[in-house]
């Protein structure tokens, strides 16, 4: 098995180097780590709408820089601070997963950052198996 990791060495609030990998990726599966609504490493201020339009662009550029887009996403999973927020990140999910989104998990958890949503996704294209 052959594995591709991107972003490794990137880094996170307050540019603290982040030991770990943005996605990883391993016969056809891409695995991305949690994004958060991070913009020059910073928190961009706003709701959870914001927020969650951010945290959602923040994954789907690693998906491109990968190779894969958002028809590849076969799981999400989503980390709320607030589970008052839900019903607002649903209609958010809906703009850019639309009629055929993945299978989803979505939790309640307190956040390592001062943010309102964690987001992260595994991926997968057949032609990206090797042979």
């Amino acid at each position: 098995m052959t594995l591709t990791r991107y972003g490794s060495g990137s880094s996170g609030a307050g540019k603290q180097p982040l030991p770990f990998a943005r996605a990883v990726e391993a016969d056809g599966w891409l695995h991305v780590s949690g994004q958060v609504a991070m913009e020059g490493g910073e928190i961009v201020q706003g709701g959870v709408i914001a927020q969650s339009r951010r945290a959602i662009e923040n994954m789907i550029a690693i998906l491109h820089e990968a190779g894969y887009g958002v028809e590849d996403v076969v799981r999400v999973g989503v980390w709320l601070d607030d589970p008052r927020d839900f019903w607002s990140f649903n209609g958010v999910f809906t703009e850019y997963f639309g009629a055929n989104p993945p299978a989803r998990s979505t939790v309640q958890s307190r956040m390592m950052v001062d943010c309102k949503i964690e987001i992260d996704c595994v991926a997968f294209r057949a032609d990206r198996k090797p042979r």
